[in-house]
């Protein structure tokens, strides 16, 4: 029994399929049959964001570029779970800076919402308007029950681009924070205990396309705020800092950036160090320093160092003469 498909008598069918954890075909099909049934809202939920990267291939070849190859329209929803929680380096990241990487000539839509009214009215606008494009969601993980909108944010109103600060004293503001996802409630959390009144959080809820009249709105409110900050949990050359800083640029805004070093890895795979980053990045975010950089212990690097000294050097001229024998 499902009771979503006993709502009223002539509503639409809700279907659920188990598929098998071979990505790339799954997606095809989806992204074929959304092809065929442009009426239908066609979803696939990864089981992790972070293993979207077995369909990569569909995503380049056909999600992301089939409307400029082929003028073929597809609306498949691709949900990926995304979110920094100590889950380690292989359930923590959709990979969101590849997908705005792929972002052109309004081929789709990035959105990263933080809260379930968000999700709803996104979802709906999907289907209300008389075009497709494709729509590539960072889920939550942790927020995904967390019942934080009210009953008519749900009834009423419609999906958001941008959600700005609830302050009602915006001349009193000397810090604004711009993030996305879950990061934002954290950021809230620590605003709140700390009685911090001089923080305005403006959440990025679409990254592409990018909505600059709407953020241009909302930060034109903040006329003596003196810094702007990116916040954000992926590590700098990840998540939505290289995309954001440019815009934010072009637009008159020279924005800091605070949130975890570059890195190879998505994650750090210890609990005990993820806490101790995520606590140091929004701590920073709301009465640091900023710029900020939250570094993690890399064993890559003093073998580094090591190498660059005299000794390592002679072992990498020993390597270097053992390969031309």
């Amino acid at each position: 029994y499902v009771a979503l498909n006993h709502l009223r008598p002539d509503q639409a069918p809700l279907q659920v399929y188990d598929s098998l954890l071979s990505e790339a075909a799954v997606l095809g099909f989806e992204f074929g049959y959304a092809l065929d049934a442009p009426d239908t809202l066609v979803m696939w939920e990864a089981q992790f964001g972070d293993f979207s990267n077995g369909a990569q291939v569909i995503i380049d070849q056909f999600v992301a570029s089939s409307e400029s190859k082929w003028q073929r329209d597809s609306g498949v929803v691709l949900l990926l779970p995304h979110g920094y929680e100590g889950a380690g380096p292989e359930h923590s990241s959709a990979r969101l800076e590849r997908f705005l990487q792929l972002c052109a000539d309004d081929n789709m839509q990035v959105c990263m919402c933080s809260t379930p009214a968000q999700h709803f009215h996104m979802l709906r606008r999907q289907m209300k308007r008389n075009f497709r494009k494709p729509l590539i969601v960072m889920t939550p993980k942790s927020m995904l029950r967390a019942k934080i909108s009210p009953l008519e944010d749900l009834i009423s109103g419609r999906f958001h681009e941008i959600l700005d600060d609830a302050t009602t004293t915006p001349d009193r503001i000397r810090r604004v924070v711009l993030c996305s996802g879950k990061v934002y409630h954290e950021l809230v959390k620590l605003r709140t205990k700390t009685e911090t009144d001089d923080v305005a959080i403006v959440r990025v809820e679409q990254f592409y396309p990018f909505p600059e009249e709407q953020l241009r709105r909302a930060l034109g409110r903040y006329r003596k705020a003196e810094e702007y900050l990116w916040v954000q949990e992926e590590s700098q050359n990840m998540g939505g800092w290289s995309f954001m800083e440019p815009r934010l640029r072009a637009m008159g805004y020279t924005a800091e950036y605070v949130g975890r070093d570059a890195s190879a890895s998505p994650a750090t795979g210890s609990h005990e160090v993820h806490n101790r980053e995520q606590a140091e990045l929004v701590e920073a975010a709301i009465r640091g320093e900023a710029p900020h950089l939250v570094r993690a212990s890399n064993p890559v690097r003093p073998r580094l160092a090591e190498s660059a000294s005299s000794n390592g050097a002679r072992h990498e001229e020993k390597a270097v003469a053992s390969s031309k024998k």
